[in-house]
């Protein structure tokens, strides 16, 4: 314990007349030392995106948003809220965009759970399955808030290299054979999707859970909902935030059978989803059209973008999400991302293995794709 003096200011409507005139008074405070468990302090924490305040004037594409803006349903209910639902408590099981949800995955209500975000049904997840002496497996690279929620759990991970085609390592998967097992497809950083009969292998010869993270399916040309009717231990996650151009809405959805579903109600926040994320998504989710059309722009545009970039001397990954990964010419990607960042745009760029020398793309408006190849153009002659 350490004590210190710490000078404080004072209104001098709290004083009284023989101290009026002071400015601040001193006191001795006692400072306890914070101790937290060995594993959070050894912990670096997830590190978000850079997202600079509203209305600067950047190209914004390190943060996989979608360009487009939401339903125009979804924006009529944002006008039209009504503020009685902001009195009261929201749905605990927020079931109106549950079964809407449900009705488009094409399963049961209760197999469809909804949390604040797909990243609250992760925390559920290695919550309820993770303990020390538990262990989780994935391929790398991927998301890395999966190695921040075994560690919070004080959990063993077990870490897989995907090859340089990014084919998912079914067998080193297998052999590990985890309490969760994470898949993100189409994987984040690299945008390659994991193959149904990969994933289907997998799930028969695990003895843990398998979760399936399919927060970019919408860009993509296949998807693994077909595996929670026929495995009891698959979950696949969804989320409103990239197809639905719901980023800051935060819903995601769990879809499984509903035993497994039952264990992370158990141990989810009473109303873990506000009112007007129910009701918002419900819309945005109905508005099937509007979604698809947007996420069909975005393909055209990655697929136009990926090609410029190849003529540029670029490696590209083949993406079947709304970004793409990419390793410069001369692998300078640190340096492009900075200059490119001196240019106001902003490109997402990590310093780990086998990323170091890449830089990942978010698929802008044609506007904004053509100002990132213009700004790239000047930087690699």
């Amino acid at each position: 314990m350490i004590s210190v003096r710490v000078r404080v200011p004072v209104p001098l409507h709290t004083l009284g007349e023989t101290s009026a005139g002071l400015l601040g008074v001193e006191y001795l405070a006692q400072v306890h030392m914070i101790d937290f468990r060995d594993n959070i302090s050894r912990m670096t924490g997830y590190v978000p995106g850079e997202q600079p305040p509203p209305g600067t004037k950047l190209v914004k594409l390190n943060t996989n948003e979608n360009p487009y803006p939401p339903s125009p349903e979804a924006m009529k209910v944002l006008r039209d809220f009504d503020t009685e639902w902001l009195r009261r408590y929201p749905q605990p099981d927020a079931a109106i965009a549950r079964d809407v949800a449900a009705n488009v995955y094409g399963v049961p209500e209760d197999w469809v759970m909804a949390a604040n975000g797909s990243d609250e049904m992760l925390a559920l997840l290695a919550r309820a399955f993770l303990e020390p002496g538990k262990k989780i497996a994935y391929a790398a690279p991927t998301y890395s808030l999966y190695i921040n929620l075994a560690e919070m759990q004080d959990a063993a991970m077990v870490e897989v290299p995907y090859d340089e085609d990014y084919n998912l390592p079914v067998k080193a998967l297998l052999d590990a054979q985890a309490d969760l097992t994470f898949v993100c497809s189409p994987n984040n950083p690299s945008g390659t999707v994991a193959r149904l009969r990969d994933l289907d292998r997998l799930a028969a010869g695990l003895r843990g859970v398998l979760i399936v993270d399919e927060a970019y399916t919408d860009f993509a040309d296949e998807n693994a909902l077909s595996l929670v009717s026929r495995y009891e231990n698959v979950m696949v996650l969804r989320t409103v935030s990239k197809g639905y151009s719901l980023a800051g809405l935060r819903l995601g959805f769990g879809v499984s059978r509903p035993e497994l579903l039952a264990g992370l109600m158990k141990i989810k926040d009473s109303y873990n989803v506000d009112a007007v994320a129910i009701r918002v998504a419900a819309a945005a989710i109905r508005d099937q059209a509007w979604m698809q059309n947007n996420a069909e722009k975005v393909k055209a545009s990655r697929n136009q973008l990926a090609d410029a970039l190849t003529q540029l001397g670029f490696r590209v990954w083949p993406s079947q999400a709304n970004f793409i990964l990419t390793r410069p010419p001369k692998g300078d990607a640190y340096r492009l991302y900075l200059e490119l960042k001196d240019q106001g745009i902003l490109v997402r760029y990590w310093d780990r293995p086998r990323l170091a020398d890449k830089i990942r793309i978010t698929i802008g408006t044609d506007e904004q794709n053509r100002a990132l190849l213009e700004g790239l153009k000047v930087l690699i002659e």
